[in-house]
């Protein structure tokens, strides 16, 4: 029995085995696997196997770094139910510590292909940097820029001085028009000697340079050669870590990361904790039930993680990983491929000639998706067959419900377009959030741009994220969770969601929030109030809708 494998203490007979596994980038984590995890996190709060500072204990020293974990429900050859636990990236600076699968390729071992090369990598950084810190190298470079320096000065110098030269030369023989042979060639003479002795100065001083520009080019050319050496040894330490770092399906088949990737694959790529629970699965004869992964630590700055909380894996490194090491293995179906809208009426509650204003309910899409067409814009397609143009003025992520805003012709659709683009449009949402709020009103501005790596999810991004700015009001408080009302200035992707949720912004998600919270019965969050200029009427419209989750008073 692998010593990784640990059986459960009690039977399970109320949770039946799933009969499918973990769907993973969308799953309620499975009975199972929550005691797995429960488990995993009775271990991390007292265990003394390793001294990593999660940012959990005030005043422990060492870098503060939260660190998502892994748990894997299994079965072994004789039908005994256990399961694994893993940690994604380095876990106190170390790949491998009791009771916690290994990684799929060690790049810490010490006599291993990687941390050979690497050895080797550092020896030429150590050899770059003496060349080009040694008193020699920088001598030779010093005396090299003087030395053109010099030359220019002392060049520019004396071409002023044989131009002044020749200024007195002109004005003698404005005064001597009459000058005899003798003093006329003695003047072209003294003219010709400066020329002369301008190519000498030229002369000298390009032969000192190149005198030490040829010892300085020896210099740079030992270096530029350990360069290329390092160049080369890295680009092909890195095809050979991504050709060996392989991973294994139940079929024994492996792929590595460079096929699955075809090409070099995201930084951190078979890292993370699920590919290797199900490598360390397949490789002692394991059967994989289940799976979960929760963050364990203070809040990162970017993205949103809140410790003890259960999240689906990465999409960007994860998912084509984890489509070759579960093929064959029936999954729980993808939600993303079911149609939650399609029984949910679509409330029409402003109409007149041009203009139509919907109240869209939860888990119906804005318009068309990758996996699912319908809409609101394919229904209003097919309610309006003669409306021309794109008809959506403006979009709500599927989850929330509320006010949408559409138009029945391509200039309408402009002249409203024009007005969300210079923030003449006000909106207010009605937000439902988990706990409860220190302050009644506030600001929060946090840019924010894709995580490439987890698409759909926004994070934080102070360097290359865009400007999204919310203003929020406290409305009430109900059994410890806060109604607020939020008014968005910006409207980035999932701006409301992160700024509730992130622990820069109000460090509360919204209930029921599947991305940045806890799953629930639905998203929180409602487009209640849409103010908007008529453009033909030449009036303002005020639309509102309640929030369906907040009893009117």
């Amino acid at each position: 029995m692998p010593d990784l494998f640990q059986k459960f203490e009690k039977p399970f007979s109320e949770h039946p085995v799933p009969e499918r596994f973990t769907f993973p980038f969308y799953y309620d984590p499975h009975p199972l696997s929550l005691e797995a995890a429960r488990l995993l996190q009775e271990y991390l709060k007292n265990q003394t196997d390793f001294e990593h500072n999660f940012g959990l204990n005030e005043g422990q020293s060492g870098m503060v770094i939260g660190k998502m974990f892994g748990v894997l429900v299994v079965k072994n050859e004789w039908g005994e139910l256990g399961y694994l636990w893993a940690f994604s990236g380095k876990l106190a600076d170390q790949n491998h510590w009791p009771k916690f699968v290994p990684t799929v390729y060690d790049m810490l071992e010490d006599n291993g292909y990687f941390k050979v090369e690497e050895r080797i990598l550092n020896n030429l950084n150590l050899k770059i940097e003496n060349l080009e810190n040694s008193e020699d190298y920088k001598n030779l470079l010093e005396a090299t820029n003087k030395a053109e320096f010099d030359a220019y000065e002392a060049i520019t110098t004396f071409k002023q001085s044989i131009k002044n030269a020749k200024k007195e030369r002109a004005l003698y023989r404005e005064k001597h028009p009459n000058l005899n042979d003798e003093d006329a060639l003695q003047l072209i003479q003294v003219s010709q000697l400066e020329s002369i002795r301008l190519r000498q100065l030229q002369l000298d001083w390009k032969d000192k340079i190149a005198s030490l520009t040829a010892a300085l080019t020896q210099f740079e050319d030992q270096i530029n050669l350990l360069k290329e050496e390092r160049r080369n040894r890295s680009a092909s330490l890195q095809q050979q870590l991504f050709s060996e770092y392989a991973f294994l399906n139940q079929y024994g088949t492996t792929k590595s990361l460079q096929t699955i990737f075809q090409g070099n694959p995201p930084a951190g790529a078979g890292e993370c904790a699920a590919p290797k629970l199900l490598h360390y699965a397949f490789q002692n004869k394991l059967r994989p039930l289940a799976m979960a992964e929760f963050w364990w630590g203070q809040s990162p700055k970017s993205e949103v993680r809140k410790h003890g909380q259960f999240y689906p894996a990465c999409t960007g490194k994860c998912e084509p990983i984890l489509g070759h090491m579960l093929e064959g293995i029936p999954l729980e179906d993808n939600p993303f491929l079911v149609n939650l809208g399609a029984n949910k009426s679509l409330e029409i509650i402003y109409e007149d000639e041009w203009i139509l204003a919907v109240n869209k309910p939860t888990d119906l899409l804005s318009t068309p998706g990758k996996n699912i067409a319908d809409s609101v814009y394919t229904r209003l397609k097919g309610m309006y067959p003669q409306a021309t143009g794109p008809l959506i003025v403006h979009r709500l992520d599927m989850a929330t419900s509320g006010i949408l805003l559409c138009a029945k012709d391509e200039q309408t659709y402009k002249l409203l377009q024009a007005q969300f683009i210079k923030r003449k449009i006000q909106k207010k949402y009605t937000a439902l959030l988990s706990g409860l709020l220190n302050n009644e009103s506030g600001i929060i501005e946090l840019p924010l741009r894709l995580d490439i790596d987890n698409r759909p999810f926004q994070i934080v991004c102070h360097e290359y994220g865009k400007p999204a700015i919310t203003h929020w009001k406290k409305v009430k408080t109900i059994n410890n969770q806060t109604v607020v009302e939020f008014t968005p200035i910006t409207g980035r992707t999932h701006q409301l969601r992160v700024h509730a949720a992130h622990v820069e912004g109000l460090h509360t998600p919204i209930v029921g929030d599947d991305l940045y919270g806890t799953k629930g019965s639905r998203l929180h969050l409602h487009a209640t109030q849409l103010n908007f200029w008529h453009p033909y009427e030449k009036k303002e419209i005020m639309l509102f809708v309640p929030a369906p989750f907040v009893e009117i008073e």
